[in-house]
């Protein structure tokens, strides 16, 4: 069978919705209206996994697996296996195509009883898509990517808190080094670090015992991004601050409940130039990556109401049934001004030896959205703790 194959038009629209935003106007925006904070690399938002995907994204304070690089690297140093692998794959826009897909490769290691390393790679295709020039003769067939590639390092501080501190190098191949609008361009590079911590301490409701967790994870404070050779444009990278709770219940020897609530901000200034590059209202975003951190913070020209509406959250349930089997639902929630993704989540998990399985799927509030039918599939394969060695 022939690849599907795409217009470069098509291209830069499923760029766009493939990204944090799912914007619906490209326009430049005057206050009160769409405005969504855009970045190039959208992918690195992307929940690569099931088990989070299956809880609404939610997972900056959850119980540790595989794949916490994602969500808080700083939760590897509560892991209980030695060691253990999780893969991953997500059929991504599947309401708009069917060859665009997220690949995630992760893995951990235990140093000692309060320390953990992990890795991992990040890899997003955006299938096979036909160029053509300015006079829409067909140029070539391409297969645009994007890889991240991670390592982290998680210590515990105290007998209940924990940090971590990660790096990544970040590859976005988009143009294939073809000219785009009469300029020669080039992949894209960048290299992020995340800060992180996370803390669990235990707690008794009435005789249930259980565990209250939270976590905050600063991820992509990192390089912008340039795709011309004269470098005269540099997109920020979606640095992003997640903080949330988690409560744990167990309620006898079978079964355990956990309720997680997530909050999302990124942390780079709010759209505010026209076509020229000049500033129509807000803030000059063209500043640095630190610069950008500090000023997303009361950039927005709508002032504090538009910064409170750039934080989305997420809400997430999980049901175990003797650590083997586990039940899943989540609900996200953006602003509609920011992007308008709304949707909820179910999902399963199945554990047996150093085996486990998870899905989910996404079920969007509106109708024709191209995030419906989204499943992700993860496998992870753990290996023993210290303590039974």
């Amino acid at each position: 069978m022939m690849p599907q194959k795409h217009s470069f038009l098509a291209f830069l629209m499923l760029l766009a919705l493939s990204g944090t935003t799912l914007a619906q106007n490209t326009t430049y925006n005057k206050i009160g209206q769409l405005n969504p904070i855009t970045t190039a690399v959208p992918f690195l938002m992307i929940a690569p996994d099931a088990r989070g995907g299956a809880m609404g994204d939610a997972g900056v304070s959850s119980e540790p697996d595989a794949y916490s690089m994602h969500y808080n690297p700083a939760k590897y140093a509560f892991i209980k296996k030695d060691m253990g692998v999780g893969i991953s794959y997500s059929p991504w826009l599947k309401g708009l195509t069917n060859d665009i897909n997220l690949a995630y490769l992760s893995a951990f290691k235990r140093i000692d009883k309060t320390s953990a390393v992990a890795f991992s790679l990040r890899y997003f295709s955006l299938g096979s898509i036909t160029f053509t020039d300015a006079n829409s003769w067909v140029i070539g067939d391409y297969n645009p990517n994007e890889f991240a590639l991670d390592a982290t390092y998680s210590r515990m501080l105290t007998p209940t808190l924990s940090m971590a501190v990660a790096g990544r190098y970040i590859h976005s191949n988009l143009t294939q080094g073809q000219d785009v609008g009469g300029q020669a361009t080039k992949p894209g590079n960048s290299y992020a670090a995340d800060v992180a911590l996370f803390q669990r301490i235990p707690v008794e409701f009435d005789k249930i015992e259980g565990n209250f967790s939270w976590g905050v994870n600063i991820s992509n404070i990192g390089t912008k991004i340039a795709y011309s050779d004269d470098n005269t444009r540099k997109d920020f990278i979606p640095t992003n601050l997640k903080i949330g709770p988690t409560l744990t219940l167990n309620f006898d020897d079978y079964n355990q409940m956990a309720f997680m609530l997530d909050f999302n901000k990124l942390l780079v200034p709010t759209q505010s130039i026209d076509s020229a590059g000049a500033v129509v209202y807000g803030m000059d975003p063209n500043v640095g990556t630190i610069v950008g951190m500090v000023h997303s913070f009361y950039d927005a020209p709508g002032g504090f109401k538009e910064e409170m509406s750039e934080i989305n959250f997420s809400a997430g349930l999980e049901y175990w049934y003797a650590q083997q089997f586990a039940l899943r639902g989540g609900f996200f929630y953006e602003n509609a001004n920011k992007g308008n993704r709304k949707f909820f989540t179910l999902g399963a998990g199945f554990r047996y030896n150093v085996i486990g399985i998870d899905f989910s799927y996404l079920i969007p509030i509106e109708t024709q959205n191209p995030l419906e039918h989204t499943l992700r599939f993860s496998l992870l394969i753990n290996f023993n703790s210290p303590s039974s060695k």
